[in-house]
């Protein structure tokens, strides 16, 4: 299976946040994408067993970021 994990940046609180996953419940933010990747390492397997999910050792899981922004042309 495999699990992933979308982020986006929210600019007015100065975090990343989950928006979207396959793993069941899984909900939080981190002020950078290091910590976010931190704190999912953790969370991915405790979610999936929190949900009855059967968990090897080792949970892959994908994490994809999403940041909105503008560009502007410089003359």
């Amino acid at each position: 299976m495999r699990y992933d994990v979308l982020v986006d940046w929210d600019a007015e609180a100065r975090v990343w946040y989950v928006t979207e996953s396959n793993v069941p419940g899984l909900v939080t933010e981190a002020p950078t994408l290091d910590a976010m990747l931190q704190k999912l390492e953790v969370m991915v397997p405790e979610m999936l067993e929190e949900n009855g999910f059967h968990v090897a050792p080792d949970v892959p899981f994908y994490l994809l970021t999403q940041h909105r922004g503008h560009a502007s042309q410089s003359h």
